[in-house]
């Protein structure tokens, strides 16, 4: 720009030196005396001269400084440097490439003077549906390598050439081979990743080599074991592409990277796509099956939650009638076996108790034995006439008293043999006059 201005006031010094002894009287070239055409030609001279021998370096830019001479140098630094008239090609450090998708009346957006924009093209997927793909590329120029730099700005001369004839052919052979490899369904199932990774791939390190095969379409099953439906598209084999491989690493297509070029890929990502009208509608309907489907699924899990509720809820009351029941089995164990245990214990204690009066008895018994043994030796012995009156009135008495009371059996069976019925009868009552003497007490 200085060189112009240099060149425009030189012009105009000379102009104003030529045609002023032509027109004299004029008012406005009367101010420019020979002297001051001389110095406004110096002026453009110098401005010339220092524009030509100098130049600003911007921030961010890499100059080419190619000199009349033939040699050549590259500017990596920003600021004033040497030129010596020679020519400059300059290229950003990073060059931004965006595919954009249009609006309705075309427009592309904001646009910036560092970033080359244009309209998405439409490219095709492997099941021929066809989409614009808006992708958003950053490219970084090679400024550690000086002999690279300026080779590449030799060969491509300007930055606008560099992008049109290099960048721009890499990238949409990168999206084209990206497109091969996946239908339109799988990118939107999913995919999505491997297609930004295999397109970022091929635009750095080389365009992949693409190998044809058959895809034989696997039958649908619908149904259950009992019921079995088959779905066969009528063409059962589809053509499909996919990477050739060479001891497990992708063929790459020779001379074709922009590696080659010391560019490197900063960014390569897709922004947007705008799908087909026809592949539109489909996504529609799978997207309203997908939320039938879904709304199914959600009342499916109701239902079965609410079937897990009802059998938790049973599973409860049947823990509880369970609990109830154990309890009242474990009250009617524990009460049976507390009787039991009173039973038998009360049957320790009547067995002490029977042994407690069978001992009585038997000390009543030997009493009552050695008393009768007293007092058959007393009589033996012999007493008084007074002492056996005494005695003999004491028995009358007792025997009459104990006659009175005497309770003998009802029925009495005699033998065939007895020889005195009166033997019998006074042993009887000898014997519970005996036994009720033996009872009571001596005075």
């Amino acid at each position: 720009m200085l060189t112009l201005f240099g060149i425009l006031i030189i012009l105009l010094g000379v102009v104003t030196l030529v045609i002023r002894p032509i027109f004299k009287n004029h008012k406005l070239l009367q101010s420019f005396t020979p002297k001051r055409s001389l110095q406004i030609i110096g002026v453009g001279i110098v401005m010339s001269i220092i524009t030509g021998a100098f130049f600003y370096a911007e921030p961010g830019t890499a100059y080419a400084v190619q000199y009349p001479w033939g040699g050549q140098k590259a500017v990596f630094r920003q600021g004033i440097n040497t030129k010596m008239w020679g020519r400059l090609i300059p290229i950003q450090f990073e060059l931004p490439i965006k595919y954009v998708i249009p609006a309705q009346d075309g427009d592309l957006g904001e646009q910036s003077e560092y970033a080359n924009v244009d309209s998405a093209k439409y490219w095709a997927f492997s099941d021929a549906v066809k989409a614009r793909i808006a992708t958003s590329v950053v490219i970084s120029i090679n400024t550690e390598d000086q002999t690279q730099f300026l080779s590449v700005a030799d060969r491509n001369k300007t930055e606008k050439n560099l992008i049109r004839s290099r960048i721009i052919p890499n990238i949409d052979q990168s999206i084209k081979n990206t497109c091969k490899l996946m239908d339109a369904q799988d990118y939107i199932s999913g995919q999505a990743s491997d297609f930004d990774r295999y397109f970022k791939d091929q635009l750095e390190n080389g365009m992949y080599v693409l190998e044809e095969y058959f895809y034989n379409e696997q039958k649908d099953i619908i149904g259950d074991s009992s019921t079995v439906r088959t779905i066969v598209n009528k063409e059962s084999k589809q053509k499909r592409f996919r990477i050739k491989f060479k001891d497990g690493k992708p063929i790459r297509e020779e001379g074709n990277s922009l590696k080659a070029y010391g560019l490197t890929v900063v960014q390569a990502v897709v922004t947007e796509i705008d799908w087909e009208t026809t592949f539109d509608k489909r996504l529609q309907l799978q997207k309203e099956e997908v939320a039938q489907t879904q709304l199914e699924k959600q009342q499916a899990e109701r239902e079965f939650y609410r079937a897990q509720k009802e059998k938790a809820r049973g599973e409860a009351e049947k823990a509880a009638e369970r609990a109830r029941l154990e309890k009242e089995q474990i009250q009617k164990t524990i009460a049976a076996e507390t009787e039991a245990k009173v039973a038998e214990f009360n049957l320790v204690k009547e067995k002490k108790q029977f042994e407690v009066e069978k001992y009585k008895a038997q000390s009543k018994k030997v009493a009552a034995d050695a008393e009768a043994y007293q007092n058959a030796k007393l009589v033996n012995a012999g007493l008084t006439p007074q002492e056996r009156a005494e005695w003999d009135y004491k028995t009358s008495v007792g025997v009459a008293r104990e006659l009175k009371d005497l309770r003998l059996p009802e029925i009495f069976i005699e033998g065939k043999d007895s020889k005195n019925s009166n033997t019998l009868l006074e042993s009887l009552i000898g014997a519970d006059l005996a036994k009720q003497m033996m009872n009571k007490p001596q005075n």
